[in-house]
């Protein structure tokens, strides 16, 4: 450990030298994951929703600690219909660079959402039929089909500003965001830090911290030794292993909550692969000792999950219950699917995205070993891992999720549905699981607006795919932050990880 620390003091000395030239940030956070890109439809993960909610805003906001829905750069919205919506927005709000925000904004936002040079939001894009501007601060949106979770997800739809946009080469627009967030972009150098500075005319009013710069630091060692060395002022992320330590130290305030995402396995059921047979999947589940893991990788840190959607979410079924850990009724369920000899199996994951993903997946190996199967490990950096399932590379791999709409409707069309790309239907779905029979109750539940009927509806669908286990649920992540005491932060944590420097207090 010692030698680890020294070498990540060393780093984080490295780290520090590019900004030495320039003031110390009024705040500093070390952050688990880098940004992507400065384009906020780049990218539909929430590390870089995170670092795009300081220079962006979405027609609607959720905000800290509940993540309630509430009015952004729109005052005023409602459904008019089944498939229209209506959203009034706010007057008197500028972009950073000066240009007037205004309904033609909205409109060209969503139009680029469609194209894919642009946009990783295609789904949401594709789901707009035509949009109406009929003043300069009203939005109408006709949709090809009911979408239930529209005013949801607006608070990741992040509003460009038209008239730059089309200005700038796609360089500049990817590594210069000019949004009409709380905070105006400084500088980028990646793999280092991001800086930004208070927009004094924000529309909330201007937020405290006057400067503010975000360090992607991902090594946890190297984390920790920017926290102990008061590099950094707030750490996202802190260090599973290190969290005893780190809250013992006196300067430090450590921070949890429990985590919306789960992490699971995506599972496939592919015609003429040991997966089709249903028994196989099942062996599987039954195979993995969830409670060790919890135990033994996540240090108490995590709350075994039985489902995909977290309690908040329509479609949260009580009543679904966890397959057990019975590693003799895994092998007999092998042997009656006909594989009493095992067969060969790869299970792939990121190396660096989740909380000990790696060491997951190893102790899955493991187990999935002791009944017979010949497994093997493939995990590698996120940036490659998921390049690959977004191409169906993996029939069987870890990967964790939380749904921003709190629906699990856009769960379903997204990674439980038939992969269909005229649709746009499927797209996270990777494993290319398949079930027609689903697919039909995930479109009929996309007309279903009545909260109560459409809760059911969901919970039948959720019900069925736990039932034909095209998911194996391991647990839901406990989020863990680090917050230097005596400085008077006021750090409350989001249900949805990101950290909004705004409010910070």
């Amino acid at each position: 450990m010692m030698k680890r620390l020294i070498v990540a003091a060393t780093l984080i000395a490295t780290l520090v030298l590019p900004s030495l030239a320039m003031a110390k940030a009024d705040l500093t956070i070390a952050m688990d994951a880098p940004p992507k890109s400065m384009n906020p439809h780049a990218y539909s993960s929430d590390a870089n929703y995170s670092y795009m909610s300081n220079f962006f805003d979405g027609l609607l906001q959720r905000t800290a600690p509940d993540g309630k829905i509430a009015s952004a750069l729109a005052t005023e919205w409602k459904r008019v219909d089944s498939n229209t919506w209506e959203f009034k927005l706010r007057k008197g709000v500028k972009f950073h660079n000066g240009n007037k925000f205004n309904a033609e904004d909205v409109k060209f936002t969503f139009e680029r959402m469609k194209d894919p040079k642009y946009s990783r939001f295609l789904n949401m894009g594709n789901s707009i039929a035509s949009i109406d501007t009929p003043d300069e601060y009203t939005v109408i949106f006709h949709t090809v089909k009911p979408v239930p979770w529209f005013a949801e997800t607006m608070p990741q739809m992040f509003i460009v500003d038209k008239e730059s946009s089309l200005k700038r080469d796609d360089g500049d627009y990817n590594t210069r965001p000019i949004g009409t967030g709380a905070y105006i972009f400084d500088e980028w150098v990646k793999g280092s830090y991001l800086r930004m500075h208070a927009n004094p005319d924000y529309w909330e009013g201007a937020p405290k911290y006057k400067t503010i710069e975000m360090r992607p630091i991902v090594e946890e060692a190297t984390r920790f030794a920017a926290l102990a060395g008061h590099q950094v002022d707030i750490v996202n992320g802190v260090p599973l292993t290190l969290y005893d330590r780190i809250s013992k130290m006196p300067n430090i305030e450590t921070i949890t909550r429990p985590a919306r995402r789960c992490i699971y396995l995506q599972v496939s059921n592919k015609p003429g692969t040991p997966f089709a047979d249903k028994r196989v999947r099942q062996a599987l589940a039954h195979a993995i000792n969830e409670d060790e893991i919890i135990a033994k990788v996540m240090h108490g840190h995590a709350a075994k999950s039985a489902q995909i959607p977290d309690v908040p979410t329509i479609g949260y079924d009580a009543s679904i219950k966890r397959l057990e850990y019975n590693p003799e009724l895994a092998k007999k369920l092998l042997a009656e699917a006909g594989y009493k000899d095992g067969f060969e199996i790869t299970l792939a994951g990121p190396n660096d995205r989740y909380i000990n993903d790696e060491k997951i997946c190893e102790a899955i190996v493991k187990y999935l070993s002791r009944i017979g199967l010949k497994a093997k490990l493939d995990v590698k950096p996120k940036s490659i891992f998921f390049d690959e399932t977004a191409n169906f590379k993996h029939p069987f791999y870890l990967i964790g999720w939380f749904d921003g709409s709190y629906d699990f409707g856009r769960t379903a069309e997204k990674n439980v549905h038939t992969w269909d790309k005229d649709k746009g239907m499927g797209g996270y779905n990777g494993a290319v699981y398949s079930n027609p029979e689903v697919d039909k109750l995930i479109i009929d539940s996309a007309s279903i607006l009545d909260r109560g009927e459409r809760e059911k509806a969901l919970q039948k669908i959720n019900k069925m795919v736990m039932e034909d286990v095209a998911f194996i649920p391991l647990h839901y992540q406990e989020d863990m932050y680090a917050v230097a005491k005596g400085k008077g932060i006021k750090f409350s944590p989001r249900p949805d990880r990101w950290v909004v420097a705004k409010e910070i207090k």
